[in-house]
């Protein structure tokens, strides 16, 4: 649904524009009953129905976790690790780590969090993200010693175990209770109880329309002002709901309005309309902004040949993409580094394919030598995500003109993230590509980056590289004595995943955010939270 195109001038008052906006109001779940004393109206970027955030690194199931569950460490605005449900002591042989919780941590039923639930909560994290794969083959023990200390014991020195368990990752260690985390880790969990500052407010939840989640009474924040994910989680309001409106143009109708009070992600085409509102402000939350990349199935042809891996690198840029998905300068920048452009190990290695810019007679001659067939691509394209919808209709164009035949396959955010889990044939309910973001705090080294994990079937992400070398310059990494050779080898790491085409990077960008002026203390950090925040009437 949409009132008024991009490109008009007109500017209803805000009479007309309640008037108009009723009935969408009616549909997404904003009326119908009294809301409370202090409610923030939020449209995310997608909406949810996967609840479990283990099972999945969807970025709005990672939002939920954050609202209803706390983690063991949090990551400063610095990618330090502090403590946060827990403080931690290190043996002089890097061998134990101890962690012990806090005072005043219960669940949201009224149970005290317990070491035996953190042990749990890590052993279950640590059978899906790909860092934490890693890290537990060096685990000897990891055990309850007692209610309020659980100590990890490794088997030889591993640097990373911090920052493992503190990054703002797709799978954050998110601490559940023990009989929750007990579920196998390929299974959802049903049950939804946390430790966080808010609760989910599970019989209110419709999926398509909107997630609620009240203020946690019993919540005790940290004494330390809030840093990313650390520090104290103050929760200033009574409720959050996130409101499911798909039209980017609804929902900036919506906010002028003054139905809702912030916009996730904002198109960049649409700030003309909202940047001549004194009510509202326009900001950008994350200054470290996103990676979009491409994933390629190996699994299956055509992308099971090395070769015609390449050519698909050699056909696609960074530009062309770049202008669909954001067509702005200011947010967006071409970048080859796989941990992004402004971290530690940002590197050139191996990039010179992919910043050259699209090549289609180069991707061509690449795909006659390698014997292509003409197997179609499925590639799965999202339609109701404004922020991974451009890049696929893109990458379909230059991959035809490369040589390739594609078949595109248009379906809903949700349905994608369900679908790359397939290890079928794409003939079969699978894939073959499909286009994805990730927060450059996500990426930013070899062991956080979830896409460079050459595990294969059982462990990688989907796509499933199956790549010995790689999990050794990732394992050389992890036991790398000191910063110039982690950079040196994380240098090494991305040539070779460059080499081997593990994924194509497309750029950096940094989406908008649209904050009603009723919000204020709205954190700037990579993640979306409402901690903080304040809200007047």
């Amino acid at each position: 649904m949409s009132f008024f195109s991009a490109a008009s001038t007109f500017r209803p008052t805000r009479a007309i524009r309640t008037a108009l906006l009723a009935s969408v109001v009616a549909m997404t779940g904003l009326a119908g009953g009294p809301a409370a004393a202090q409610e923030i109206r939020a449209v995310m970027h997608s909406g949810i129905r996967v609840l479990d955030p283990v099972i999945t690194t969807a970025h709005i199931t990672r939002n939920h976790g954050y609202m209803i569950y706390d983690t063991l460490l949090g990551m400063d605005e610095n990618l330090k690790p502090q403590p946060q449900m827990a403080s931690w002591e290190i043996s002089d042989d890097k061998l134990t780590y101890s962690f012990t919780l806090r005072d005043g941590l219960k669940w949201h039923d009224g149970a005290p969090v317990t070491a035996a639930d953190v042990v749990a909560s890590l052993k279950r994290w640590g059978e899906r993200d790909g860092g934490a794969q890693m890290m537990f083959k060096y685990v000897a023990s990891l055990e309850a010693k007692d209610d309020k200390t659980a100590v990890l014991t490794l088997s030889e020195p591993f640097s990373y175990v911090l920052e493992l368990i503190a990054k703002p990752s797709g799978l954050p260690s998110f601490i559940m209770p023990e009989r929750v985390a007990k579920t196998p880790s390929g299974e959802a969990i049903t049950d939804y109880t946390g430790s966080g500052p808010f609760t989910f407010v599970e019989a209110e939840f419709e999926p398509g329309v909107r997630a609620v989640y009240d203020k946690n009474p019993d919540y005790v924040p940290r004494d330390e002002a809030p840093s990313w994910t650390a520090g104290g989680k103050v929760v200033n309001v009574d409720r959050v709901t996130w409101v499911v409106m798909p039209d980017a143009q609804t929902a900036v109708n919506a906010i002028n309005g003054g139905e809702i009070d912030y916009i996730e992600q904002t198109p960049t085409d649409l700030l003309p309309l909202l940047q001549g509102n004194p009510e509202l402000t326009v900001m950008t939350l994350a200054d470290y902004g996103y990676q979009t990349m491409g994933r390629l199935n190996w699994l299956y042809p055509p992308f099971d040949n090395v070769e015609i891996r390449r050519a698909a690198m050699a056909a696609l840029g960074q530009e062309p993409i770049l202008a669909a998905l954001v067509g702005n300068p200011e947010y967006q920048d071409t970048c080859g580094s796989m941990y992004g452009c402004n971290t530690p190990f940002a590197t050139e290695a191996g990039d010179e394919l992919i910043m050259k810019g699209p090549q289609p007679e180069v991707a061509k001659k690449m795909l006659d030598e390698a014997g292509y067939d003409g197997t179609p691509v499925v590639l799965m394209q999202p339609t109701d995500v404004g922020s991974v919808g451009p890049q696929p209709v893109v990458a379909a164009q230059l991959l035809r003109q490369a040589g390739f035949t594609v078949d595109m396959q248009p379906m809903d955010w949700q349905t994608l993230v369900t679908r790359r889990a397939s290890q079928s044939a794409p003939a079969d309910g699978g894939w073959n590509m499909f286009f994805t973001n990730w927060i450059i705090p996500e990426v930013w080294s070899p062991l956080n980056n979830p896409m460079l994990n050459g595990g294969g079937k059982e462990a990688a992400w989907f796509g499933w590289p199956d790549d010995p070398k790689l999990e050794e310059l990732r394992v050389a990494f992890a036991k790398a004595g000191d910063e110039a050779e982690r950079k040196k080898i994380a240098e090494d790491i991305q040539a070779h995943a460059y080499d081997v085409v593990n994924y194509i990077p497309v750029g950096e960008y940094r989406i908008p955010t649209t904050i009603s002026n009723k919000l204020t203390d709205v954190m700037k950090m990579p993640v979306p939270v409402f901690w903080s925040v304040q809200k007047t009437d």
